[in-house]
């Protein structure tokens, strides 16, 4: 009788523990960037808030907050490889590229910090998600703003690690890449490699001047 009673204990606890939550830790599945739409997703739920606390927050709180997101979610060692072009890339020397990708990294944030200043209702949706060649990924959001307008974000990514990363943002059709590459290399060929980093910088000191 008694191994019957403790039989049956045995089944309700076991009964009782599948039916407990499983911890967040023990799903990697969960990440932020887990898949294309997460990553996404995240790094706009992002500008949104930095957004929304546009009164506590000045340049240097947004690009603070922005830092970690963009680390997260934009693979910047093959964005900035990819616009330089193998040649260009292949004759820089280990401290040029390092430099240049650091540089260019401070870039992608400041340009968040600089643009994603005050929320005024706008909301982010995306709208679809298509495979392209190269096992890369399509992710088509669409930003609604305050006075009714709307912008069109494409977004392309690829895996890095088990995680999805922008690798290209097309505004309305046009690709963020391809205007960089044109601009980057004209002056690396014309100028040369610390014309651009210049220059690099010089944008990022002008996204400190949005009100």
């Amino acid at each position: 009788m008694r191994v019957k009673q403790t039989l049956k204990l045995i089944g309700w606890c076991l009964i009782l523990v599948m039916l407990l939550p499983i911890p967040a830790v023990l799903s990697s599945s969960d990440s932020e960037t887990s898949g294309p739409e997460q990553a996404v997703a995240y790094l706009q739920s992002s500008l949104l808030e930095v957004m929304r606390e546009g009164d506590k927050l000045d340049y240097d709180g947004r690009f603070k907050y922005l830092q970690p997101v963009v680390d997260q979610t934009h693979d910047i060692d093959l964005i900035i490889k990819t616009i330089l072009g193998t040649t260009y890339w292949s004759q820089l020397d280990d401290v040029q590229q390092d430099l240049i990708v650091e540089t260019f990294r401070q870039l992608s944030i400041a340009t968040y910090a600089g643009r994603f200043v005050q929320y005024e209702g706008e909301q982010f949706q995306i709208v679809e998600q298509r495979t392209l060649p190269r096992d890369q990924v399509l992710v088509r959001s669409q930003l609604t703003k305050s006075d009714g307008g709307t912008v069109n974000f494409d977004y392309v990514l690829h895996q890095v690690a088990g995680d999805w990363r922008i690798v290209n943002i097309l505004f309305d059709g046009v690709s963020d890449l391809a205007i960089k590459r044109g601009e980057y290399r004209a002056i690396l060929q014309r100028d040369g490699f610390q014309a651009l980093i210049e220059m690099l910088k010089e944008k990022i000191a002008l996204t400190r001047q949005n009100p």
